[in-house]
């Protein structure tokens, strides 16, 4: 029994070194989490658990933190420790709101990717498509993967027919914070009253 118990560790010890020895291809990251997506949209569940599940897939693709940090801009610099945390976390809700909410909408997309364009060695450009159906036209979707830990790959950026989600998400928080004389607390409380609603 002992052997038997000390054989099945040390398998999965080396499968679990194998699967960390070799980086997964940004292509093949994408269509996985799409498929993984796509599956959870077909699902016969209440749209509340398939918003809960999304932000799971999310929360493990997406590098929610450099997002939020990049959409913060320049502000960023004048930020405290506490206040980083603080919008890191408003952030990471706001975000996983917002993203999961949309998506659920969805039925069914299917989405074909295409090809790769390797940036530099921190990013990978993965293109796809939203495949036409009879009610929409085909959609092309880009998107910035972040490979700098190639066992790690996350999503930085999608950008939907040339427009760059994240950018928008800049240009936005930028423009409340101009709004407001730079108080970030003024866009604090926007990201908690949109994660509260």
């Amino acid at each position: 029994m002992k052997r038997i118990f000390i054989l099945t560790l040390f398998l999965i010890i080396s499968d679990t070194n194998f699967n960390f020895a070799h980086s997964i291809s940004p292509d093949v990251f994408i269509q996985s989490t799409v498929n993984r997506a796509s599956q959870v949209l077909s699902k016969n569940i209440s749209k509340e658990e398939k918003i809960n599940q999304l932000k799971l897939i999310a929360r493990e693709t997406v590098d929610i933190r450099g997002v939020g940090f990049y959409s913060l801009g320049a502000a960023r610099k004048d930020l405290n420790y506490d206040q980083k945390n603080t919008y890191s976390d408003l952030f990471e809700k706001y975000f996983l709101k917002s993203f999961s909410s949309r998506l659920a909408e969805y039925t069914n997309p299917e989405i074909e990717v295409k090809d790769k364009e390797l940036l530099n060695k921190n990013y990978t450009i993965v293109r796809s498509i939203l495949v036409a159906t009879a009610d929409r036209p085909e959609v092309k979707i880009d998107w910035r993967v972040y490979t700098k830990d190639p066992n790690n790959p996350l999503i930085r950026d999608l950008i939907i027919e040339g427009l760059s989600l994240a950018r928008t998400q800049k240009e936005e928080f930028s423009s409340i914070l101009n709004s407001n004389d730079g108080d970030i607390n003024a866009l604090f409380k926007i990201l908690k009253e949109f994660s509260q609603n």
